[in-house]
């Protein structure tokens, strides 16, 4: 663990998928990190990859073991394993982290960590990479350009038959909604405005997803925007957000591009955007850890007190009935 001595070495937790993603965000940018995974299996896969050795076992021995709390972390662990890192990191001292969603699983376990890292004065930002899109930087121009959303459509249907076949513990099955579905969810917010008030429905459970298989709702943003949504489990589909515009009609499906249609055509075209970043790496990733590092300050970070704020509108949509700010 010496190469944690160093206040300015980055904490990367975990070893999977994500976490390597990181990693290849952060050699590229030449910056010192240590990482620490979990199973031999996943160390095994970053080493082979990242030419890294990770470290491996319980989290909380690992963090015993170093010299001290590192300053910066990156929790990219296990979705079920985020929230209890995330406690001890805030209790060892660590000042700024960004965690990989959902964080946690329900309103009550987000906000406790939210209140952790306030009494810790600890700098907390849940990692919404899609907020950081070329894509999704293009479309925040065009809205501001336009004088602000109107309305606001998104579709956050999942795989159900694939995910149903994946080997998740069934409290990750559970979350489902909060660790992947609110993806679409945070982006459409992020562009079209927070809620002001929602009226939603859930229903048709589903074998591993009995709170519901088909979502529906709508409602009204702080600003006056119309928002409505329509996800469906059961059936084929892909994620979605459209922002609509006195001038555009913004459509982001997929996610990763974006397609503009104006008053004078029919005709849906594609805009050029500079996604270079976002081919090279997981998109919208290198932007997200630009950012958490030098600017503190962008606006597209999410901090861990706005998310608790904004958790109650998932509930209410995952779940149905009415949520007023």
């Amino acid at each position: 663990m010496s190469d944690l001595l160093e206040n300015d070495t980055i904490l990367l937790v975990g070893a999977g998928p994500m976490a390597r993603a990181y990693a290849a965000v952060l050699n590229a940018m030449s910056l010192p990190y240590h990482v620490a995974g979990r199973g031999e299996a996943s160390a095994a896969q970053f080493e082979l990859e990242l030419n890294k050795r990770p470290g491996t076992g319980p989290f909380d021995a690992q963090l015993a073991q170093m010299a001290g709390a590192p300053r910066t972390a990156i929790v990219a662990a296990s979705a079920i394993s985020l929230a209890e890192v995330t406690r001890q990191l805030i209790g060892a001292g660590t000042k700024r982290l960004l965690v990989e969603k959902p964080l946690g699983f329900d309103v009550e376990e987000v906000r406790e960590i939210a209140s952790l890292a306030g009494a810790a004065q600890a700098e907390v930002y849940v990692a919404y990479n899609r907020r950081f899109f070329a894509a999704t930087e293009c479309a925040a121009r065009f809205i501001d350009a336009d004088g602000g959303p109107l309305s606001v459509k998104f579709d956050f249907t999942e795989a159900s038959q694939r995910i149903e076949g994946l080997d998740k513990n069934p409290l990750e099955l559970d979350g489902w909604f909060y660790g992947n579905s609110s993806h679409v969810i945070d982006l459409a917010f992020f562009l079209g405005g927070v809620p002001k008030n929602l009226q939603s429905q859930s229903r048709e459970g589903l074998s591993w997803h009995p709170r519901g298989g088909i979502f529906t709702g709508h409602g009204e943003t702080v600003s006056g925007a119309a928002i409505c949504w329509h996800a469906n489990w059961l059936a084929p589909g892909r994620w979605g957000v459209e922002i609509m515009t006195k001038k555009r009609r913004l459509i982001m499906q997929p996610m990763e591009q974006l397609f503009v249609q104006t008053h004078d055509s029919f005709a849906v075209t594609q805009v050029e955007i500079d996604d270079s970043l976002d081919k090279k790496f997981k998109p919208g990733l290198y932007n997200q850890v630009q950012a958490f590092l030098d600017a503190p300050g962008d606006t597209r970070l999410l901090s861990i007190q706005k998310f608790a704020e904004i958790c109650p509108t998932y509930s209410v949509m995952r779940d149905g009935g009415q949520y007023i700010a």
